[in-house]
């Protein structure tokens, strides 16, 4: 249930919207003018303001400045019958969530705009909690002399607008690192919003990134607001953004060039208003030398590249990372605090980290469950890759794209690389083994 607020002088819409929003299990306060509206937001808070453009005293466009100035958190919808495109902007422009056009076409129109609000409310507090609990997850750097650089770029780019490109291995901390620049921002009180391009399926992406309209696609119920829509004001994280396909890459172009975009299926023009982030574990020139990324594409993401040093080459942050990991996994395993021995300590910092923090996370995870006492000792890490595992320990667990590379060379051996058999034995179609050839960097393997 949601607090919301309704500002409107014709006293028949305001009973339209209230009885349609009650219904929908929302606690509605109605203000007659703009100046009855601006009195109840001082007194108390709401998730979101549903207003007139157009009403005597002080106008939405008024109500909109008002709360974006003293209320930043509460989203706002605004009403008018005299729809332009240039009100319509110029209120989004100011802060505004969205806008509907009197006459509103049926109570599911407004529940469904309304819900999408409060649900970038609710993104909102969410942003606040991991803000307070930030001292939970892995700092950038505890002061490895390799990490300064990264923390003196971070600490000057978070202050402009530019587009940041994130540069290094898988887990070095990419991601800690984009939602850093976003709480040094002056954005810090809007949104942060990430993917993973390497997460989705091309056509599930898109609707993620930019949303979709009712009957877009099959399953398609409803509108929905793309993340990059409700991230409007905030941070955008676009992780291992090397892996977006050729068609996803020009549109990702024109929404950072132009800051506008189409949800899925749709024809009205979104403006959006985001500060770009960027990451990657691929090594970006070279797909465009080899026709796989926009070349302009690059240009616009990597306005400020920063590479991130992995593990091996800050060996000062490991401990400290490793004890900070270790307090979160012993609350998470339910039990009491472990400390770390220095036979362990010296295991730890010897050791290269080839997966980096999150291969450290790992280790640490299964020297907990095997530890005996109040600390881990150097017998309870296991962090050669290549040996066997402790007596009663589970075998590795190999990443997926380890196991599907492995599974695709075995069977194309088998059939003395023939690809026709080889999709037949591995229960998929020749097109779809062609493309995770290609995706696996087998292509030009015949064996």
């Amino acid at each position: 249930m949601a607090r919301i607020l309704i500002a409107d002088d014709e006293a028949g819409i305001r009973e339209f919207l209230r009885d349609a929003l009650e219904a929908d299990g929302h606690e509605v306060v109605d203000a007659a003018n703009g100046d009855q509206a601006a009195a109840l937001l001082d007194q108390r808070g709401f998730d979101l303001l549903i207003t007139d453009l157009k009403m005597p005293g002080r106008t939405g466009m008024d109500l909109v400045r008002k709360v974006r100035a003293e209320q930043p958190e509460t989203q706002v919808i605004v009403l008018t019958a005299h729809a332009t495109v240039d009100s319509a902007v110029e209120a989004m422009r100011l802060g505004a969530f969205d806008y509907l056009r009197k006459p509103i076409g049926s109570p599911e129109e407004l529940c469904v705009l309304a819900g999408r609000a409060v649900e970038r409310r609710g993104l909102l507090d969410t942003a606040d909690r991991a803000e307070r609990s930030q001292a939970l997850d892995p700092p950038l750097s505890h002061g490895d002399p390799a990490m300064q650089p990264v923390v003196e770029a971070i600490s000057r780019v978070a202050r402009t607008t530019a587009t940041v490109l994130l540069l290094g291995e898988s887990g070095t901390g990419k991601e800690v690192a984009a939602r850093t620049i976003h709480r040094l921002s002056d954005r810090r009180n809007c949104p942060f919003m990430a993917v993973n391009c390497a997460a989705l399926s091309e056509t599930l992406l898109e609707s993620e990134l930019f949303g979709h309209e009712k009957g877009a696609f099959t399953g398609a119920g409803e509108r929905r607001r793309g993340r990059i829509e409700l991230a409007h004001s905030g941070t955008f994280f676009l992780d291992e953004v090397g892996e977006a396909k050729p068609d996803l890459q020009a549109k990702l172009l024109r929404v950072i060039q132009e800051r506008r975009f189409e949800r899925v299926g749709g024809t009205r023009t979104i403006e959006v208003d985001v500060r770009w982030v960027a990451a990657t574990n691929r090594d970006l020139r070279a797909m465009i030398a080899e026709g796989k990324f926009r070349e302009d594409l690059y240009h616009r993401i990597a306005v400020f590249p920063i590479r991130l040093p992995p593990l091996r080459e800050r060996p000062g942050d490991v401990l400290p990372i490793a004890r900070l990991l270790l307090e979160g996994i012993c609350a998470d395993l339910k039990r009491r605090p472990l400390a770390i021995a220095p036979d362990a300590e010296r295991k730890l910092v010897g050791f290269s980290w080839p997966g980096n923090v999150r291969e450290l996370a790992n280790s640490l995870e299964r020297a907990a469950i095997m530890a005996n006492g109040d600390s881990i000792r150097g017998d309870d890490l296991w962090l050669d890759a290549g040996a066997a595992p402790p007596p009663g320990a589970a075998a590795p667990i190999k990443p997926l794209a380890e196991l599907e590379r492995e599974a695709i060379v075995r069977t194309l051996q088998s059939v003395d690389g023939n690809r026709r058999k080889a999709a037949e034995l591995l229960g998929i179609g020749e097109r779809t083994l062609y493309d995770k050839l290609k995706r696996l960097g087998l292509d030009q393997d015949r064996s």
